[in-house]
């Protein structure tokens, strides 16, 4: 852990998504430093990787009033982690549910709580949509492009005036791309990094801004308990953006695998083919082959200035970007996944 910030003894702190990859690694870390948790997870939730930590589960959905008050009774903290992330067979109102109706009765619940301290966020840089001059800092307008980055900006807007005419304290950090060891956003990533040929669409470099998920669970941490994030938001990704180019060859390099490819196309048909697979594949839940925010990743690039957490709260990252890179290409390969 890269926390230098204290915790005051005796603290409980609730965490929703606990159970997810994100929340995993910060209920471990909240442990560590002698703080009480509790959580909220589905009753479909698998937690048997955490059985051993001494959490206090309240089982039901993040948007259930009752389930909520129950959560939510004396505790000092709240990490906001929970997220409905892209699935075809979420609902639109699912996604509301999950990312404003949740954040407005949290918030709700604690206010006037003279024990609560701070409520900690999670946004996303997507609210940003695409960077027209990267890099983009904190205050760069928002522009989500899909009903997950929509609802995601709507509940962190509801939240930062809710706070500001009730008194609420809080801190919001949007984090880049989350990876390491045991994530599977960026899998398939990986395993492109893997072939021979890496296709590089459109015109622009590739640039793609990563936080490794011990970064990111230091950086909440830090934001509930500095007395400075109050009231802030923060862009969590590494100092500096790494192409698509470096990622790939980081990871063929570390597998022992032949000198990737890269073979640049146009991005247009690919467009086109995707907005064709959306159509068609959503009426029926189906996971589309293709899709525009996958042909947006290979074509626009998305940088941030980061200097805010460094500058402000002090914040040191703990994870190069090439050493995170190699350690979970070594971890999916140990894992079977690549």
């Amino acid at each position: 852990m890269s926390i230098d910030v204290p915790v005051p003894a005796g603290s409980i702190a609730l965490v929703t998504g606990a159970s997810g990859f994100t929340g995993q690694a910060l209920v471990r870390k909240l442990c560590d430093l002698g703080v009480r948790v509790r959580a909220i997870a589905r009753g479909s939730s698998d937690t048997s990787a955490l059985k051993e930590l001494p959490i206090d589960w309240v089982r039901g959905d993040v948007f259930d009033p009752e389930v909520v008050r129950k959560a939510t009774a004396g505790v000092n903290y709240i990490f906001h982690v929970a997220a409905a992330y892209r699935d075809p067979a979420i609902t639109d109102e699912t996604y509301r549910q999950v990312h404003v109706v949740s954040t407005e009765l949290l918030a709700k619940a604690v206010t006037g709580s003279p024990d609560f301290r701070r409520f900690v966020h999670v946004s996303t840089v997507g609210v940003h949509g695409h960077i027209d001059e990267p890099p983009a800092s904190e205050e760069y307008r928002f522009s989500p492009g899909d009903i997950y980055q929509g609802t995601k900006a709507e509940g962190e807007l509801w939240l930062r005036e809710y706070a500001a005419t009730n008194r609420l304290p809080y801190a919001v950090v949007r984090p880049a791309a989350i990876y390491g060891p045991g994530d599977r956003r960026l899998l398939k990533l990986f395993k492109l990094s893997t072939k021979r040929f890496f296709p590089m669409f459109g015109k622009g470099k590739g640039l793609y801004h990563l936080i490794h998920v011990d970064d990111l669970t230091d950086i909440f941490i830090t934001a509930a308990f500095h007395p400075d994030a109050a009231g802030e938001a923060f862009i969590a990704g590494n100092p500096a953006p790494s192409s698509l180019r470096e990622i790939a060859t980081t990871v063929s390099s570390e597998l022992g695998g032949r000198s990737v490819r890269f073979v640049r196309l146009p991005a247009w048909p690919l467009f086109a083919a995707a907005v064709a697979c959306e159509a068609l594949c959503k009426p029926f839940g189906i996971a589309p082959p293709l899709y525009r925010r996958r042909v947006a990743f290979f074509t626009k690039d998305r940088a941030f200035d980061t200097r805010k957490l460094q500058q402000r709260l002090g914040y040191r990252y703990s994870v190069p970007v090439e050493r995170g890179i190699r350690e979970t290409a070594r971890w999916y390969r140990e894992a079977g996944w690549l």
